[in-house]
């Protein structure tokens, strides 16, 4: 992966204020000779990467922001979510990790933003908030780390132009391609392990079926107009906001489709060498309940065609993912499931670094988004890896709306369909600016 970027301005001149300032303190005598060792060496305050997590609910506490505490490169100095139990929850294990009560609870992530001490943002929000924030910090100055997925094509890539306009670090919060079973299932196929490549079949879980509540007031713990923010007004009612509900509405997420399909999708892209284009035609068959609170298919088929031949058949019912063969196939069942192959000679064989289709194992997406922040070279998954991906669902889903075939060309980014290419973007509410 080539590296890139040149260091950001905002962040040397934050750091080596910082640094400077000690010195100054040091050689002027003015203060006792008494320096704290946490103050010095490669994890002093001037070195680390200072962050604030924006949505800090099950995966934004559980996993992200969690595993960042792990990390002596960086430093968590504030939490923001729209949930108040919540960002007391994290402020409180941040400073029982830093053993301090420095942690700030922000309430509103434009304060965030703002917040010049602030060097990189960890944004775990419900997927209508992803980009909406990431171009929003990106403008602030900050370098971002972002759940996946996109909402829409053209927000995609929007998002690559600003991460290019800011010569900004961008890291898509996913770690399949740190994760050993689908980092050798790619490296086999891409090196001809089972031959020529002729089709992908991928599982995904089904959706959920979440019937109409009742609307009800807000509680006081939740900041609900913050929480729409971009997506069309609803009333709230009490599961819309759960995470295993709000995914099953089109308003703020693709389904499981966008949401599963980003893990093993990613993993078909790269063994297919189309991680950064795209299939060039989609054909998809789903089933979204009527009268419900859910708005996406909870059931879905869809067929891919690439520009190379190769053939994916995405489906709903599981965990899955095997790759086809001239000469066998490989694949695995459940997340993270032990590797099958047609020949255990196919998971034997061993592939030197040298003539390599495929780059090293990387490590975790967290540990490589801080060393990025400080090297500025390219992160795991870049900005433009996150909208490719999210665009072969995307189309998928556009296909399944409008019920027929469509050709896609992932060079100019539209379909053949006129009806389909307005479905490539959305309106957008701004009421939110106003809170």
């Amino acid at each position: 992966m080539p590296s890139s970027h040149t260091n950001s301005p905002q962040t040397i001149t934050r750091r080596q204020s910082l640094k400077s300032g000690l010195a100054g303190i040091i050689a002027s005598g003015a203060a006792p000779m008494v320096i704290a060792s946490e103050l010095l060496g490669k994890n002093a305050p001037s070195n680390q990467i200072t962050l604030a997590g924006i949505g800090v609910g099950g995966h934004g506490f559980g996993y992200n922001l969690r595993s960042f505490l792990q990390l002596k490169a960086g430093r968590v100095l504030a939490v923001c979510d729209v949930f108040k139990s919540r960002m007391k929850r994290a402020a409180d294990a941040v400073n029982k990790k830093y053993k301090s009560n420095g942690c700030r609870q922000i309430p509103d992530f434009r304060n965030v933003l703002a917040d010049k001490s602030i060097d990189a943002v960890i944004i775990s929000t419900p997927d209508h908030w992803h980009v909406p924030i990431s171009l929003l910090a990106l403008d602030a100055g900050k370098d971002v780390f972002c759940e996946k997925p996109t909402l829409t094509i053209a927000e995609g890539r929007e998002l690559v132009y600003k991460v290019k306009k800011h010569n900004a670090i961008f890291q898509t919060g996913l770690e399949d391609r740190s994760v050993i079973y689908y980092h050798k299932m790619a490296e086999i196929v891409r090196n001809g392990g089972i031959g020529k490549l002729k089709a992908i079949s991928v599982t995904l879980p089904a959706g959920e079926n979440f019937a109409y509540e009742k609307p009800e007031k807000p509680p006081a713990d939740l900041n609900y107009p913050m929480w729409l923010g971009p997506a069309p007004y609803a009333p709230y009612s009490r599961t819309r906001t759960g995470a295993q509900q709000w995914r099953n509405i089109r308003d703020y997420s693709g389904g499981k489709l966008t949401d599963w399909g980003a893990h093993l999708i990613d993993t078909a892209n790269v063994a297919n060498f189309a991680e950064l284009s795209g299939p060039v035609e989609v054909h998809g068959k789903g089933h979204t309940p009527k009268n419900a609170m859910t708005t996406v298919p909870t059931k879905y088929n869809i067929d891919y065609k690439y520009a190379n031949g190769v053939t994916m058949n995405v489906k709903s019912g599981g965990v899955a993912i095997r790759f086809d063969g001239t000469d066998g196939w490989v694949g695995n069942k459940g997340w993270r499931g032990r590797l099958k192959a047609s020949s255990d000679d196919i998971l034997r064989k061993k592939y030197p670094r040298e003539g390599n289709k495929l780059w090293p194992l990387p490590t975790s997406e967290h540990r490589d988004f801080l060393a990025c922040v400080k090297s500025r070279k390219r992160t795991t998954y870049t900005a433009e890896d996150l909208h490719r991906l999210s665009t072969v669902m995307h189309i998928g889903n556009i296909s399944m709306e409008l019920g027929r075939k469509l050709k896609w060309d992932p060079k100019t980014e539209s379909f053949d369909d006129s009806a389909a290419n307005k479905l490539r973007a959305r309106e957008s509410r701004d009421d939110w600016k106003k809170l």
